[in-house]
């Protein structure tokens, strides 16, 4: 029967058919036989199986498997981006001093500066606020222009001081920026939640858990910002979540109660003033701690936090003749009361009508298991995390300076000009690639998401098998649509084959050898669902498969005839 089977296909190699093959330098220099990979920084990885090379630190050359897996993400995330009705662009990778000048941004000490000829200032772009902003309001001309929304993907730079951690943090960067641009907060924040719920989407796509995190909106500005991250013990970034109501934020946003409070500690004090010069704000808090000046802000709105000199700041008080004329409020953090030991007033006894007192504010950043301000009823739990996207609602911190404005019409009949609403929205390419690199390897190497993997499925070919026959498996795989290659290496042996394409990640492997028309197929991919598809065609199957388990019951290998490989290797990939 079996015989009878095979025979139907045998036409199909008679064609010349295409097959893919493994990269000329694929994985040339490897030699770690034996090594647990666990014990190799991840980011070495990378450029001892020839994803990437570093010409120097921070700089990145993508080798043809690195460059696949990041052609991979880039087209989920054009499939999610057009999904939501942006338009994609791609913007000059220089830009004009001018305009970084006109938003005060041209100072930032990241920025890769350069002249031309003319001695004329640009920069590398890091991100592209001013250029899209400019672009836009040269082209605008109604208000039923609006909504617009762009994005691009491409490379980003940024004269990072200390790359390290390969792809996590260097110099250059793959990455996807979007710009929305609406005429109202209403229709700007719909915009908003919508580039959120293609986030969602994306983030789904690429099968690893994911964290939404409410994030302080940082030198990019604006008045709301999420943040999108892996959990991991490799991330610089710091989020807490509560187990109750499950909020998650990052440090600087985690507002937070304390237990008890504690009236032996110390007591420290920073002390700002508002823009206007006429109040002095006294912050105290646990000298143990570390006081967040946002949080402070959160309280006195026109804060100013440019000017952290305190004799500065105290010396704007020192004057009895004016000091009447102002004002002094005192914000005690919630972890202090009123009999705490405070330090001595640095001001000279004034009418204590002047003097207003704020208690029970947390203006500390969080710790592990204290209360969460949000919920006040949950605990907080500290993870460290690795960002790999931003989102920013923006007003008009860039459509004021650069002057991104349209005619609207007005109650009283005519046209008023009013500032085009932004935002912004950012995922880190290159960085994805990089964290779910670190997340999923194991002792044998990496294991990528089908989806992002270079290709699914490595093909190798016992010394003796037939290549006629391997032509007919070929044909079935290119018509079902499977990514594979083969690994047609003279001179490298067969497990050794199977080996390093478990080691670079590559879900399947299947294999060609004496048992033919049964094809084995080699388990690496990590499942992401408990719910196996392949389990389901297996029930309803009209040809011949068998499962080898481990001791845990796990299939490790599949030996499936011919006859239904194509479909039991996208059965097997639909989980992974």
């Amino acid at each position: 029967m079996i015989g009878v089977r095979a025979s139907r296909y045998r036409h199909l190699a008679i064609r010349s058919i295409h097959t893919p093959t493994v990269p000329k330098l694929y994985l040339n220099n490897v030699e770690l036989s034996g090594n647990d990979l666990r014990n190799i920084p991840t980011h070495e990885l990378f450029t001892k199986f020839g994803f990437i090379h570093h010409p120097k630190p921070g700089l990145v050359h993508w080798l043809p498997v690195g460059l696949a897996i990041s052609q991979k993400v880039s087209q989920v995330i054009h499939h999610r981006m057009r999904e939501c009705d942006a338009e994609e662009i791609n913007l000059s990778l220089l830009s004009s001093s001018q305009l970084w000048q006109e938003t005060g941004r041209w100072d930032n000490t990241e920025l890769f500066k350069l002249k031309d000829s003319s001695k004329n200032d640009f920069c590398l772009v890091a991100t592209c606020e001013e250029e899209i902003t400019k672009l836009v309001s040269s082209n605008i001309n109604s208000y039923k222009n609006l909504p617009l929304l762009y994005y691009q993907i491409n490379e980003k730079f940024r004269d990072e001081k200390r790359p390290r951690s390969g792809l996590l943090r260097g110099r250059e960067f793959l990455m996807k920026d979007a710009y929305s641009f609406d005429l109202n907060e209403e229709a700007a924040m719909e915009t908003y939640n919508k580039v959120v719920d293609a986030y969602y989407e994306i983030f789904q796509d690429l099968k690893i858990p994911f964290v939404k995190a409410d994030a302080d909106t940082g030198e990019i500005g604006g008045s709301l910002s999420h943040e999108w991250h892996y959990l991991h013990n490799v991330g610089e970034d710091t989020l807490f979540t509560c187990d109750e109501c499950g909020n998650s934020s990052n440090i600087e946003k985690t507002l937070s109660f304390p237990e008890d409070v504690d009236e032996s500690i110390d007591v420290s004090v920073q002390y700002f003033m508002t823009k206007d010069k006429g109040t002095l704000v006294c912050a105290y808090y646990p000298t143990e701690r570390s006081i967040e000046p946002s949080f402070v802000k959160e309280e006195i709105p026109d804060l100013d936090l440019i000017e952290t000199n305190q004799d500065t700041i105290l010396n704007e008080f020192s004057n009895e003749d004016t000091l009447i004329s102002k004002k002094i409020i005192r914000i005690m953090d919630s972890r202090l009361n009123l009999r705490s030991n405070f330090p001595d007033f640095p001001i000279k006894f004034i009418n204590r009508s002047l003097i207003t007192t704020l208690t029970d504010i947390p203006i500390v950043t969080a710790v592990e298991n204290e209360i969460c301000a949000k919920c006040e009823d949950g605990h907080l739990k500290l993870h460290r995390a690795i960002e790999v996207g931003h989102t920013f609602y923006l007003g008009d911190k860039y459509s004021d300076p650069l002057k991104c404005e349209v005619e609207v019409p007005n109650t009283e009949g005519g046209l008023t000009f009013t500032n085009v609403l932004m935002g912004c929205y950012g995922i880190g390419i290159s960085r994805i690639i990089a964290a779910i690199g670190e997340i999923n390897k194991d002792s044998n190497g990496f294991r990528w998401p089908s989806i992002i993997a270079p290709w699914n499925v490595t093909v190798v070919q016992s010394p003796k098998f037939d290549n006629s026959k391997g032509s007919l498996v070929y044909e079935l795989l290119n018509a079902a649509g499977i990514s594979y290659r083969l690994d047609n290496r003279p001179k490298i042996g067969l497990g050794k084959k199977i080996k390093q394409s478990h080691m670079v990640g590559i879900p399947l492997t299947v294999i060609l050898g004496n048992q033919f028309p049964l094809v084995e197929i080699e388990i690496r991919g990590r499942r992401y669902t408990d719910d196996l598809q392949w389990k389901r065609l297996y029930e309803t199957r009209d040809f011949e498969w068998e499962i080898v388990t481990d001791a845990e019951g796990n299939d490790i290998k599949h030996l499936v005839h011919i006859d239904g490989v194509a479909s039991a290797i996208n059965s097997l990939l639909i989980d992974m």
